[in-house]
């Protein structure tokens, strides 16, 4: 993503770090430039990847754990499968389109004017493309068959657990996930922190492994709406249609929480609106 950048003055004055400059809302001329294009191609093969080789291994544990329930990788193996793939996919492309494959992110970052509308809105459309055809790819490997009668990785609400519960855990951990990106990539931390190093990616997989392993029992986790819409279309059953809606508007609602809290709490946001308010008022 294409950004110029401000100084920010440390208390003492020095220009330690600096922060990109807010994007404009809506950014017409971006349309003219390779550089978005690329981005967006980056983040349609990126979610097909993410969502291909994820579901495989949904599908091929399924079918692994019939005759041979000891041999299949288990969720814990699911989940290294989302987590992992997160990290590889982030690290690839994170230098072109900032690594989102996640709407959820995408809307996060929008929010807090990291990205326009415009960018904001071909990333998604990516995104979702992207994960159709990973869905159906895996569906196409596997067999219609074995696709279908295995749930074809489709994020479902599971049985005994509420919509409010299943509605939940996607908001807490779509938050988890969020304020994981905003933290890994604040260019404050990274030079008020500088004596850890940290690779982005690697953070920011770790999340994704571990939400899964709290939330697979609840909804398969889906955190990231373009990864529940993709097997939702190509499997295309009355119950994954029936709880979608759940994989949509809780990590849309944790994504804008985690924003706000990294934002306003963390990055002292609120601190500083609130003291240029009280300058203005003469207190």
């Amino acid at each position: 993503m294409d950004t110029c950048h401000q100084s920010i003055e440390t208390a003492d004055g020095k220009k330690d770090y600096s922060d990109p400059v807010p994007a404009p809302f809506v950014n017409a001329g971006e349309l003219g430039k390779w550089s978005l294009y690329r981005a967006v191609i980056a983040e349609f093969v990126a979610t097909l990847l993410f969502v291909y080789v994820t579901l495989a291994t949904v599908i091929g544990h399924k079918r692994e754990a019939e005759s041979q329930p000891c041999g299949s990788v288990g969720v814990l193996g699911i989940a290294w499968s989302f987590g992992g793939m997160i990290f590889v996919l982030v690290y690839c492309i994170a230098g072109i389109s900032g690594g989102h494959i996640n709407p959820a992110v995408t809307f996060g970052l929008l929010l807090a004017r990291k990205l326009s509308l415009v960018r904001a809105a071909l990333y998604v459309v990516a995104q979702c493309l992207g994960a159709m055809c990973g869905a159906g790819l895996v569906k196409a490997f596997h067999g219609a068959h074995w696709y279908l009668r295995y749930g074809g990785g489709a994020n479902e609400l599971a049985a005994g657990y509420s919509k409010g519960a299943g509605l939940g855990a996607e908001i807490v951990g779509t938050f988890v996930l969020v304020y994981t990106v905003f933290s890994a990539t604040d260019p404050k931390r990274k030079v008020r922190d500088s004596h850890v190093p940290v690779l982005a990616p690697l953070p920011i997989g770790f999340a994704v492994f571990m939400v899964h392993l709290a939330t697979i029992p609840v909804t398969g986790t889906g955190i990231n709406p373009a990864r529940s819409l993709g097997p939702a279309v190509v499997y295309n059953q009355r119950k994954a249609w029936e709880d979608h809606w759940i994989f949509w508007v809780g990590p849309l609602i944790g994504a804008a929480a985690a924003m706000l809290y990294h934002q306003l709490v963390l990055r002292a946001g609120a601190a500083k609106a609130f003291a240029s308010f009280r300058n203005n008022q003469h207190f």
